[in-house]
């Protein structure tokens, strides 16, 4: 469905210009969820949103079911961005407040010319599809609860009758009494609505769960990719080695038993990336040839790919 290559955005700021993507290269199939992970400020959030043309990618190539839509203008780009689209991390922040939850959801059907006839009645299904009611689409977002705001962010994204969702972190800001609906619920949508999904996360537990394949990605790029199960259980990637090993784990002993791998130094700055593998600063695999080497995933079995060519 989505098979992005080389996709690169850059962001000059005064300080100099920021590597936020850089290089992704990643695929999406019809009905799959793809799990994204990484530390804070890794380009995560920058890559979803330029799959969708939210900003524009500065290189590389975006193809949606078979169409090139990478520097396609808005006027023609309309029929794909009916679908695709996203669900934001912040419900607070994301719902215009001047707009009832019912315009809200009514918006993309505006926007991408659903018949009028048929938006009530869209709209009155769609918040009953995400646990609310018809009697609250006339309500504000002030009125509604963090999970019932990003209920409402859901039922927007569902509007235009979308293929694939851009989940940008969205249960981050919840309470975690929350959290687990609104999971289950994206769950159940996907089954009965046949959507794929991006899921952005740093849950790495909650991305295990609901993800069918898991890209992780590393200052702009992705170093390891592979189908869920093959991840937790045989990550090769030393920086996936020492993410999943700070994954809690509710039983004390096995914690106890557990060994964390802690990552030496600090994050590099994405102004100033190191050259060769991004990761080679705080790696204890690392060889003088990683400061030259242009690193491409290399297939490890079991559609397991690997950046590291030393594993």
């Amino acid at each position: 469905m989505l098979e992005v290559t080389n996709l690169t955005k850059y962001f000059d700021t005064d300080s100099g210009r920021v590597h936020s993507c850089d290089g992704v290269s990643l695929t999406v199939d019809n009905g799959e969820t793809l799990g994204l992970v990484g530390e804070s400020g890794c380009g995560k959030t920058t890559a979803g949103r330029t799959m969708i043309r939210l900003y524009e990618p500065d290189d590389g190539k975006i193809i949606f079911n078979g169409h090139d839509i990478t520097h396609m203008k808005q006027s023609e780009l309309l029929p794909f961005r009916k679908k695709m689209q996203m669900i934001f991390q912040d419900p607070y922040a994301s719902l215009n407040p001047r707009m009832t939850a019912g315009d809200i959801i009514r918006e993309p059907m505006i926007i991408h010319r659903l018949p009028k006839d048929e938006h009530d009645d869209r709209v009155n299904h769609l918040l009953k599809l995400v646990g609310l009611n018809s009697e609250q689409s006339g309500r504000y977002p002030h009125e509604f609860s963090g999970g019932q705001r990003q209920r409402i962010g859901i039922a927007r994204a569902l509007a235009a009758e979308p293929e694939i969702i851009i989940c940008d972190e969205p249960i981050s800001a919840l309470d975690v009494s929350i959290q687990a609906q609104i999971v289950n619920m994206l769950e159940d949508l996907q089954k009965s609505l046949g959507l794929a999904y991006i899921f952005i996360a740093h849950d790495l537990s909650m991305v295990r769960h609901i993800s069918t394949r898991v890209a992780v990605m590393y200052l702009g790029t992705i170093v390891e990719i592979a189908e869920s199960s093959e991840l937790y259980t045989n990550p090769l990637h030393p920086y996936t080695v020492s993410l999943l090993s700070s994954i809690p784990v509710p039983d004390p002993e096995i914690s106890a038993a557990r060994k964390i791998i802690p990552l030496q130094g600090e994050i590099p700055s994405a102004i100033n990336p190191p050259s060769g593998c991004r990761f080679r600063t705080r790696c204890k695999l690392a060889k003088p040839e990683c400061s030259f080497l242009k690193l491409e995933l290399i297939e490890k079995g079991n559609n397991h790919l690997c950046s590291c060519p030393f594993i």
